[in-house]
């Protein structure tokens, strides 16, 4: 290397060492709090995500056990204490909060203004926790993943995929689904001469009652919003729906890989691999939060299971298999 060359590359490194240094100084222990949907459960597809997140962070240099301590708060089974979660974290004086979905991000913005909250949830500027995705105020940034948008394309899905049809169900999150959208839904159905009926729940154990209703309704098939409730207990929506033969679509593909009837979204694993890692970090390392965009996925998959089709004595049209990015069969 020529020396000129050389001293222009130490110069450079010379200029970016003291960020460095911060961003890994020795000793430090990094502290997150995570209040998140679901547990973290052993085994379970939401456990291999987080596991997931905290092995690029691990590539990242922020290890958990090591030098990264993480609080994790389960809000969903818990919801009367997704304010003192909240608090907690203050009072813990944790570098970064990661809140999922729109009851955990507006109870972490409650408690500080000076914490960087990382979020994701369904739409970050519509549900008013930014007002710009290119540099968003305050301290909030995060992934906004689309889902209400998708929540029209899979009911389009569902329809192509069960023809026929006179009625169907939405099952619908009243703490994330505004009135107003469900009413785009409900005229997109009509649109194509389908009856829908809206079934709301807030709580997880209101979900088996919601299903028995969408089915005395008359529905043949049933729309599963976006919604960390909903997916939190999808266990027990596939239980239930399997028992009432009713075909159900889901906003994860990894729900039809798990035996949902059909999905379409962006993979909650490569949200959770490519994207929440890189934010974290840089948060982690000091990065203001304006400098940081509000990220949106940019690659969706349409998973049909026919195993489960066949289960529910279903023929899926073959023009909607060739555009599946996935049949399991």
């Amino acid at each position: 290397m020529r020396r000129r060359d050389f001293v222009r590359v130490l110069c450079g490194l010379t200029a970016t060492w003291p960020r460095i240094v911060r961003a890994q100084q020795a000793g430090r222990i990094y502290h997150l709090g995570m209040l998140w949907p679901f547990a973290r459960t052993t085994g379970s597809r939401n456990d291999e995500v987080i596991t997931v997140l905290f092995d690029e962070l691990a590539r990242q240099g922020f290890v958990e056990g090591k030098n990264l301590t993480v609080d994790y708060r389960a809000w969903v089974p818990n919801l009367d204490l997704i304010s003192e979660y909240a608090a907690e974290f203050v009072q813990a004086h944790v570098d970064v909060i990661a809140a999922g979905g729109d009851t955990a991000i507006r109870a972490a913005q409650k408690v500080t203004r000076t914490i960087p909250i990382f979020a994701t949830t369904d739409d970050m500027v519509g549900a008013g926790f930014v007002s710009s995705m290119a540099r968003p105020e305050g301290n909030t940034t995060g992934i906004s993943i689309l889902a209400a948008e998708l929540d029209g394309k899979r009911q389009e899905i569902l329809l192509e995929a069960v023809p026929g049809i006179r009625r169907m169900a939405i099952l619908a999150d009243s703490n994330t689904t505004a009135s107003a959208w469900l009413g785009t839904l409900q005229d997109a159905a009509r649109a194509r001469n389908v009856e829908p009926s809206i079934h709301r729940i807030t709580r997880g154990d209101e979900i088996p009652a919601a299903i028995e209703s969408a089915k005395a309704s008359g529905a043949a098939a049933l729309n599963v919003l976006a919604s960390p409730m909903l997916d939190s207990n999808r266990g027990t929506i596939m239980e239930r729906v399997a028992s009432l033969r009713l075909p159900a679509i889901y906003q994860w593909p990894e729900a039809a890989e798990d035996g949902g009837f059909a999905a379409y979204g962006p993979r909650f694993a490569r949200i959770f691999r490519e994207l929440a890692p890189r934010q974290l970090a840089q948060l982690f390392r000091g990065a203001k939060v304006a400098d940081i965009p509000v990220e949106q996925p940019t690659k969706f998959e349409l998973v049909i299971n026919l195993k489960t089709a066949n289960a529910l004595g279903i023929t899926v049209p073959a023009l909607l298999l060739t555009r599946a990015d996935k049949v399991i069969e």
